[in-house]
């Protein structure tokens, strides 16, 4: 595998310049903060930068091939992806706690009744209605998070880029949608899924050494 032009020349300027800051390496290469998050997080995650807090960025010199998971985190999001589990909009709060525990699922996602995406329950969004509502007459329209504020992913993804949005919004799981219609679900990620394989390849690297 190879890095991205962008990557590269992000490495190369880490080297000339060390430390730089996240806003000082995007401005350099004149391209926005947000455009260059997931590449500052994969070369952070792979070991050939290092972040330090109210330092910058610096050089790791680590040697990329050398790292097993660098395929591993190349893998697209579709080869780990799973099922999503859905209620529909107008189920009710206790409903959906108990499909909740009955699949064990990190969270549910809400859907209208053309089986298009409209939001999605976490375990705490459940716990917290819970705590103030009549779960058996409340429609879980009211705690879920509604789209457009759903980050998502596609299934061309690379694992380290879901990784990141993960990471970077501190949520638990991201829908892979369709790329032409966002609101059309195929499957979801999770962090236990994405530690899961990780944890599968680097046994399956040490049994092959």
């Amino acid at each position: 595998m190879k890095l991205s032009k962008r990557q590269k020349k992000v490495v190369e300027i880490v080297k000339e310049h060390q430390p730089l800051s996240g806003e000082k390496i995007s401005e350099l290469l004149d391209v926005s903060r947000a455009t260059l998050r997931s590449d500052l997080s994969f070369l952070t995650l792979v070991g050939i930068l290092k972040a330090t807090p109210k330092v910058g960025y610096t050089y790791s010199g680590s040697d990329l091939e050398t790292l097993f998971f660098f395929d591993t985190f190349r893998a697209n999001v579709a080869d780990i992806m799973t099922s999503p589990v859905l209620v529909s909009h107008d189920s009710f709060i206790q409903d959906a706690i108990i499909t909740l525990f009955m699949y064990d699922a990190d969270v549910l996602y809400v859907i209208d009744e053309e089986q298009l995406l409209l939001g999605i329950l976490s375990r705490k969004d459940l716990l917290r209605a819970s705590l103030n509502t009549n779960i058996d007459s409340t429609p879980v329209a009211v705690c879920m998070t509604r789209m457009p504020h759903i980050k998502t992913c596609h299934k061309d993804m690379n694992i380290l880029e879901a990784a990141a949005l993960l990471q970077d919004f501190a949520i638990d799981s991201l829908p892979i949608v369709d790329e032409e219609e966002e609101r059309s679900i195929l499957g979801t990620v999770t962090k236990s899924a994405l530690l899961d394989y990780i944890i599968q390849q680097a046994r399956k690297a040490e049994v092959n050494r």
